[in-house]
C-alpha cells in the first residue's frame, strides 16, 4: 500500500479540475482518502488479511467508497457553511475513497484489493504496479522509508501534482479567453 502521506495526492491534484471546490471539502477529501487503511484493526481483532473484511478488504471496495462517500458528504454538506451541493462532494469524495484501492492496486506487494466485495471476495492488482508496498507497521516501515516514499514521490505525488499543475494552467487559460 502506500503510506497515508501519498493517498492524499490524488484528491490534491483532482481539485482544480472541480469547479468552486471549497478548501474544506479538499481537506475532508485528502483525510478521507486514508480512511481506508483503518482496516488494519482488523489483525488486532484475530481477522486474517485475506478475509473480506481483512486489509484491503471491503473498505477497498467500490461498494465502500460509494457508502461511505454518500454518508461524508451528506453529513459535510449539512455542516458545513458553504454552499457546496451534495453531487459535488459526492463525487469528490467518492473519487478520493476510489483512488486509494486504485493506488494500492498499484504496489508490488500485498495480496490484491477486493474492489468487488461484497459481491466477489477476488483481489485484483492492476497490470502497471510500479509502486513499492509500504511495510505495515511502523518498524518495517523506518526500515525502507527512503525507498518506499522515494517511489511514490515519483509514481504518486509526481503525476498528481502535474495533473493539479495542468487543471490550473487550463483554467486560466479558460479565464483569460
Amino acid at each position: 500500500m502506500p503510506t497515508i502521506f501519498s493517498h492524499p495526492a490524488v484528491p490534491l491534484g483532482l481539485a482544480p479540475w472541480f469547479r468552486r471546490v471549497p478548501r474544506s471539502l479538499i481537506a475532508l477529501a485528502a483525510f478521507v482518502s486514508s480512511v481506508p487503511d483503518a482496516d488494519v484493526a482488523a489483525f488486532g481483532f484475530g481477522i486474517p488479511y485475506d478475509h473480506p473484511l481483512g486489509h484491503r478488504g471491503f473498505t477497498h471496495s467500490i461498494c465502500f467508497a460509494v457508502l461511505f462517500a454518500a454518508f461524508a458528504a451528506f453529513a459535510y454538506v449539512r455542516l458545513a457553511k458553504n454552499d457546496a451541493p451534495f453531487r459535488l462532494a459526492f463525487t469528490f469524495l467518492f473519487l478520493a475513497l476510489l483512488s486509494h484501492g486504485l493506488l494500492d492496486a498499484m504496489t508490488d506487494g500485498g495480496k490484491g484489493i477486493g474492489f468487488f466485495i461484497p459481491f466477489s471476495n477476488a483481489r485484483y492488482f492492476l497490470p502497471f504496479r510500479p509502486i513499492r508496498v509500504s511495510p505495515i507497521g511502523a518498524g518495517g516501515f523506518a526500515e525502507e522509508a527512503g525507498v518506499v516514499l522515494g517511489s511514490e514521490l515519483r509514481w504518486v505525488w509526481g503525476p498528481f501534482a502535474a495533473i493539479a499543475l495542468l487543471g490550473v494552467a487550463l483554467r486560466r487559460l479558460k479565464e483569460t479567453t
